[in-house]
């Protein structure tokens, strides 16, 4: 008996040609990095003697720059200051602190911060002194650790300008959207809502064997100031597998999909249709609030919620595996078509859980 089952159609995917794009990648990576003139913090010892012409041009070089850094420095601070400021009048509207506490909070941002540009200006008027006083022939410590501004650590330069991986940023006191990665798994079946597909019960799908894994990452976004509604949404790649029953396999005959017996015995048969999707999900439970004198946080671990939402994105391949011997050897077979599958994937989902 063939029953008709209506697919969605969708373009071809080939996982095994994304591991190799992967690791050609990670390869060129490697070789151009790796390519790249790099020193790690070492000073080198000039081989020629350099002239009192060529120190003089060095000092005044050096000593513009430093003079430069203190401007900086100071325009540096007085950010940070902005920043600490509006973060305290934020505070001071929603209620969370008096007008003198905001007041006194001010204060002390302001006195920090003049401390911070007199210390640290402090220092580069030192090191300018000292460029002067030696002509620019300052003794250098030769060795693989590197004297940064926070401290002792290796530094590689890259064209004779240092890389930077990680950058010191300043502390927000208040977070309002917190970013989570995203691992699901679970089982899969089909519901009959169209009328015109017949014989539902003819090709059921194994329960156990039909399953879904999804990865992605979802951003949650606080709406109300208890934090007891959130927006969570996000983007989630998706394998949905489909195993069917009693030695059948998915057939396309003339543009028509069905599940059609298969002429040995099957010892796997298995369809797996792959989708990108951008769920998004209105969330609701109680959240834990930590209030420190710098930050504000709310915290939903270890808490009840729920969620109710949808989801829609784009399908990008669709596959059939199908494993059985003949004559005495194993053989196996994967197929790569459209099977009907829409382009569009689109539903209504909701959770519930701790």
């Amino acid at each position: 008996m063939t029953t008709q089952v209506k697919w969605n159609k969708l373009h071809q995917f080939k996982c095994l040609q994304r591991i190799e794009l992967f690791s050609l990648k990670m390869v060129l990576f490697a070789l151009i990095f790796g390519a790249m003139p790099c020193s790690f913090a070492q000073d080198k010892v000039s081989d020629y003697p350099i002239t009192d012409v060529e120190n003089a041009a060095y000092t005044e070089t050096k000593i513009a720059a430093l003079e430069k850094k203190k401007i900086a420095v100071a325009q540096t601070e007085k950010e940070a200051l902005k920043i600490t400021v509006l973060e305290i009048e934020k505070r001071l509207k929603r209620g969370e602190i008096s007008a003198q506490t905001a007041a006194e909070l001010k204060r002390e941002a302001a006195s920090l911060r003049a401390q911070n540009i007199e210390a640290r200006t402090a220092i580069i008027d030192l090191e300018i002194a000292l460029l002067k006083r030696n002509n620019g022939q300052i003794a250098k410590i030769k060795t693989s650790a590197s004297d940064l501004e926070e401290g002792v650590g290796f530094s590689v330069n890259v064209n004779g300008k240092p890389l930077i991986l990680l950058e010191d940023k300043d502390l927000q006191y208040d977070i309002r959207t917190y970013s989570d990665l995203v691992i699901s798994m679970g089982i899969n079946n089909l519901v009959n809502f169209d009328k015109e597909v017949t014989g539902m019960e003819d090709f059921d799908f194994q329960l156990g064997g039909s399953r879904f894994l999804e990865i992605g990452w979802e951003w949650r976004t606080r709406l109300v100031q208890s934090n007891f509604v959130r927006l969570n949404y996000g983007v989630s790649f998706q394998l949905n597998g489909l195993r069917p029953k009693n030695n059948q396999y998915v057939s396309v005959d003339q543009g028509v999909t069905s599940l059609q017996s298969f002429e040995y015995e099957l010892r796997k048969s298995k369809f797996r249709v792959d989708n990108l999707v951008f769920p998004m999900h209105l969330e609701f439970g109680a959240s834990d609030r930590m209030v420190t004198k710098n930050k504000m946080r709310y915290s939903i671990y270890n808490s009840f919620r729920i969620g109710i939402g949808g989801y829609a994105g784009v399908n990008l391949g669709s596959r059939q595996k199908l494993k059985y011997t003949l004559n005495g050897e194993r053989i196996k077979e994967k197929f790569k078509q459209g099977y009907d599958v829409t382009d569009i994937v689109y539903g209504i989902s909701a959770y519930a859980g701790r």
